[in-house]
């Protein structure tokens, strides 16, 4: 019985509302982050809030509204400067229609262009990257039209095919392209809710023979949108147990805004925040 009631469980993330909602990652200035993002990427602000009882402020910032668009959740922390990226994290993709035309933008306005723009080896695809002010890499890819320019997120992870499993059972994702590039030593899975054109992904990559990265204290969560955090939390409660991470926020509602949230650990000890879909909209009609 108990058996036949968890694989009822693990079939609710495939009927569920599910769209990747923001990343959220720490900053040492936020104004100087602000004016590179909006300036060089031509993100726009869209909301900011101050918590002084809490020491932060968040400013949220992206392509289109928060109600359909993926975006950045950038906090400061008051008083610290600067973090530690790690090794695990890789970077963040733009989808733009002329890759050379922004990396001379991003050059002429003081931006740090760590590749130059062209095609991806073994491949056509026009890509640059550029590093923010703050040391997050941004790859920069050639794509026509799209209705998600902020489209990927890129982590790495020790156990490709663990993590694959872990994400498509947990959050209901599903694989849209993988490739392996044993002349690289790599291996890559890109996860989405969609085709990789049309919306966010969530890049893993497996470095040939690297089990472990170091995760340092830059990097916070990606959060995902959800119809029942209580039902999401049994999911990835009977996942984490099955192929490793860990619960850390049971289901409920945040004290002071009301929204309802669950989060866990994968494998790697990458976060991943729930957040109630009909909270999250309500929360950002009070915001206005």
């Amino acid at each position: 019985m108990a058996e036949a009631a968890n694989l009822e469980i693990l079939e609710w993330p495939k009927k569920d509302n599910r769209r990747f909602l923001h990343v959220v990652y720490r900053v040492g200035d936020l104004d100087r982050t602000i004016k590179f993002y909006t300036e060089c990427f031509g993100m726009k602000l869209l909301r900011k809030r101050d918590i002084p009882e809490e020491k932060y402020t968040n400013a949220f910032l992206g392509f289109g509204p928060e109600q359909t668009n993926f975006v950045v959740e950038l906090t400061y922390n008051y008083g610290v400067p600067s973090y530690d990226i790690g090794t695990g994290f890789g970077h963040f993709a733009i989808a733009t229609p002329d890759v050379y035309k922004l990396v001379e933008e991003i050059r002429a306005k003081g931006g740090n262009v760590t590749r130059e723009p062209g095609p991806v080896k073994g491949g056509s695809t026009v890509i640059a990257f550029v590093k923010d002010p703050d040391g997050y890499i941004f790859e920069l890819i050639q794509r026509e039209n799209t209705p998600e320019p902020l489209c990927q997120v890129m982590l790495r992870v020790g156990d490709l095919e663990r993590s694959i499993k872990f994400y498509e059972k947990a959050l209901g994702l599903r694989v849209v392209k993988k490739v392996d590039r044993p002349e690289y030593k790599y291996s890559i899975a890109m996860l989405g809710y969609a085709e990789e054109e049309k919306t966010t992904v969530l890049e893993l990559t497996y470095n040939y023979g690297v089990t472990e990265y170091t995760r340092g204290n830059a990097f916070a969560q990606l959060a995902i949108t959800t119809d029942d955090v209580y039902k999401s939390a049994e999911v990835a409660d009977l996942v984490t147990k099955e192929l490793g991470g860990k619960m850390i926020r049971p289901p409920g509602p945040v004290p002071g805004i009301n929204t309802k949230v669950t989060s866990f650990l994968d494998p790697d000890g990458w976060k991943t925040v729930l957040v109630d879909n009909e909270d999250f909209l309500r929360e950002l009609d009070n915001a206005e």
